[in-house]
């Protein structure tokens, strides 16, 4: 990669720490989170063929010792810019709470490795285009963890059955009853446990003093993650993004709160989300995290009839429109999605997950909680990406 004026002005080395992948090359990456995520996505990428995994970073040193079982030969961090430092780091998986996302990938990509980074990309709107910026500048591969972009059904249904609904009217998306977020912190770390940085974990969050459950189940207080609103409906959106091919709401409004679980989160335990999309169409999202309702799914309305996404997807025409149709069942979307970052880093292709892509979703989702958090309906311009107030 040529290193430019430009990037020189911007105190960008663009790409000086990465090599030219062949075909044929083993790729080289260092895994920076690895907790229950982390490690998931580990065992994924190392059944890929030509992946080697020879670094490990976490605030938490039981998560890297637990790792090493998967990656044996890996050295060990606890500061992500240790990790960065080595030159032989084809790319790294990024698989931190949300509220680290945005600087990780940020030095990841200025230090000249591609990223996987799990999804949402950012805690708060305004990180997105920073992200953008630095792969942009840096000519980086960025796979946003969005692994419905590489489900074979639903890119089968963009092509074939989209077409069949007519004018797009609405979708209807829920995602219910999900449990990692009523996560409970063991009794055993009422005390901190020995081998955690706690002060690396807050990182730029307010500082406060050990709290199991906030570190344990991190998704649920803002300052962290987004709760149901960015964990999930990132998801549901994302893929209706897909299909219609129309990505940045122009309002947004919520409502829902704190009604069951007093545990001392932050993101609601019960949500409704409306978005109103520019050529016409209206989103909504709906989460409940009491066990009176569960289940998650993608319903797109149009004039000629209704798309179900899910396992597969399905096509009910309008009363008199022909036949239903479906697409085949999927199987296991990770795997894909890790196999086209992978196919992009030696090709230098763009990813499905595009980094853009991963930041338009989050930021269809940053809005809703903008919107509930004020208790207000947002506008929003979609030509500039800007609030209007």
């Amino acid at each position: 990669m040529q290193f430019t004026r430009r990037a020189a002005l911007m105190g960008f080395t663009a790409g000086s720490h990465s090599r030219i992948l062949g075909a044929n090359d083993r790729i080289n990456l260092g895994f920076i989170g690895v907790g229950e995520r982390g490690k998931f996505l580990l065992g994924k990428f190392l059944a890929q063929q030509k992946v080697e995994v020879s670094a490990l970073c976490d605030v938490f040193e039981q998560r890297t010792a637990e790792a090493r079982a998967l990656a044996s030969s890996a050295s060990t961090y606890s500061d992500h810019r240790l990790l960065l430092e080595r030159k032989d780091l084809d790319g790294v998986v990024i698989a931190t709470p949300d509220h680290w996302h945005a600087s990780i990938a940020i030095d990841s990509a200025n230090a000249g490795k591609d990223i996987y980074v799990e999804k949402p990309l950012t805690l708060r709107i305004e990180e997105g285009m920073p992200i953008v910026k630095a792969v942009r500048l840096n000519q980086r591969v960025c796979q946003v963890g969005m692994q419905r972009r590489s489900a074979p059904q639903i890119i089968e249904a963009r092509q074939r059955l989209l077409p069949r609904l007519g004018k797009v009217l609405s979708v209807r998306t829920w995602w219910n009853g999900n449990t990692a977020h009523l996560r409970r912190a063991p009794d055993s770390w009422r005390t901190q446990p020995s081998g955690l940085d706690w002060g690396r974990f807050l990182g730029p969050a307010t500082w406060r003093e050990w709290d199991p459950q906030q570190f344990f189940n991190f998704r649920a207080f803002l300052d962290f993650g987004g709760g149901m609103i960015t964990d999930l409906f990132t998801h549901l959106i994302d893929a209706a993004h897909m299909l219609i091919g129309e990505d940045i709401p122009q309002t947004a409004a919520a409502s829902g709160g704190v009604f069951h679980y007093k545990d001392g989160r932050t993101a609601p335990d019960t949500i409704h989300v409306l978005l109103g999309y520019p050529s016409g169409w209206n989103a909504t999202y709906e989460g409940m995290l009491a066990p009176g309702a569960a289940g998650a799914g993608i319903e797109i309305n149009g004039t000629e009839g209704r798309l179900s996404v899910g396992r597969k997807v399905i096509f009910t025409p309008a009363e008199g429109g022909g036949n239903p149709e479906s697409t085949s069942s999927d199987g296991d979307q990770v795997p894909l999605h890790v196999q086209n970052f992978l196919d992009c880093m030696r090709s230098r292709q763009t990813p499905n997950g595009d980094v853009l892509i991963g930041h338009r979703a989050a930021q269809a989702s940053h809005l809703a909680t903008l919107a509930y958090m004020e208790k207000r309906q947002i506008n929003f311009n979609p030509a500039t990406e800007r609030l209007r107030l």
